[in-house]
């Protein structure tokens, strides 16, 4: 058994708390420093993590006991903190997007690639068994060939309940690019890469108000679309239809459906690790549950990076990032410019997770 994997992480926010539930604890990791903007709270942060250094965010970039940086800052600072430790010779596991644009990401990737270091990046929940079961039932045969699949993700904003919601509604925000990632992962997850996307957006409001917090009743500006609709074009000959809104206030559609020629498919929500995968076959009269049998049980936020450090090819990889970024950036430069736009990049399908138990993955050393 070797030493666990020492890693630090930049950006103490609400979602370093998800990360810290499944990593803190875990004998194949060592939470070594923890870096933010906010001092005071990267502090408050560390005293919570035994052996743990509260560190100016360069200091734990070129620390050289880190060997991998969990950057969970905002989509902005995503290039530069991951070029950033890249230059110090470290791994970085990322929260998506990869980066706000995709020379940024293309940068990053190539440097990783010149300096010998993995990039790994979220979602990550695509891995638990609700996304994995579903996947293993379409490779199984049991709906025939996939012809088509249905995603939508709608929601009135996110500044009703977040205290600080200004960069959801600037460039690198807006509903494609903050929850987008989790249903184009699952897409190619369960149809494989997307080869052109066409795509439509609309921004109905100009301003949004804060609705909790210090902040409360303060209006906001709104800079980028707020509706995106678009067709992925698969290289399998797929379709899928997606839309993602902040500006709905709800919906009754699945999260996620695959239409096969003998069977639908009902995915749970993506941005879970979980959720009732449902099947309804050619000539049944109503749907019967299909009992988890792929992907990390119990999983939570972290295991993409768990993942990356003891399986030989990372299935939450910078790869597959820079893919779903590519789709995301090309559908909304479609809905700008009014036309179908081929892909640059393409990606392998990663390799399906096996029903890993959760006393198995939380013991795993790296």
């Amino acid at each position: 058994m070797g030493e666990p994997h020492r890693v630090g992480i930049v950006g103490t926010g609400w979602i370093s708390g998800a990360y810290l539930e499944t990593l803190g604890n875990h004998p194949a990791v060592t939470i070594a420093a923890v870096a933010d903007l906010d001092t005071s709270r990267a502090a408050s942060v560390a005293a919570g993590i035994p052996g743990c250094r509260a560190l100016p965010v360069d200091d734990l970039l070129r620390e050289d006991s880190i060997a991998t940086v969990l950057n969970l800052t905002i989509p902005a600072a995503h290039a530069s903190i991951a070029l950033a430790a890249i230059a110090s010779n470290k791994q970085v596991y990322g929260e998506k997007p990869l980066a706000a644009d995709m020379p940024a990401a293309v940068s990053l990737l190539e440097r990783a690639a010149a300096s010998g270091v993995e990039v790994g990046c979220a979602p990550d929940t695509v891995l638990g068994t609700g996304v994995q079961t579903a996947r293993a039932v379409i490779d199984a045969g049991v709906i025939g060939q996939p012809l088509s699949a249905v995603a939508v993700m709608a929601t009135p904003g996110h500044e009703r309940w977040h205290h600080q919601p200004d960069f959801y509604y600037r460039p690198g925000g807006g509903p494609l690019l903050d929850m987008g990632p989790y249903y184009l992962t699952a897409l190619v997850h369960l149809l494989g890469p997307v080869a052109a996307v066409t795509g439509a957006s609309s921004r109905r409001r100009d301003t949004r108000v804060i609705g909790s917090g210090p902040r409360a009743g303060e209006r906001i500006p709104v800079t980028v679309d707020t509706h995106v609709s678009g067709i992925l074009h698969h290289t399998s000959g797929a379709l899928s239809t997606i839309t993602t809104s902040f500006d709905a206030v709800r919906t009754t559609a699945a999260p996620i459906e695959v239409h096969g020629e003998t069977s639908t498919l009902a995915v749970p929500d993506p941005n879970l690790f979980a959720g009732d995968v449902r099947l309804f076959e050619l000539g049944a009269a109503e749907w019967r549950s299909v009992p988890p049998s792929a992907g990390y049980a119990d999983a939570a936020r972290g295991i993409g990076l768990l993942d990356m450090l003891t399986t030989p090819s990372p299935r939450a990889s910078g790869a597959l990032a820079l893919h779903v970024l590519d789709a995301m950036t090309s559908l909304l430069r479609s809905a700008e410019e009014g036309r179908r736009i081929e892909l640059t990049t393409t990606t392998e399908r990663p390799d399906p997770v096996p029903l890993v138990p959760a006393a198995t993955w939380r013991r795993s050393p790296a």
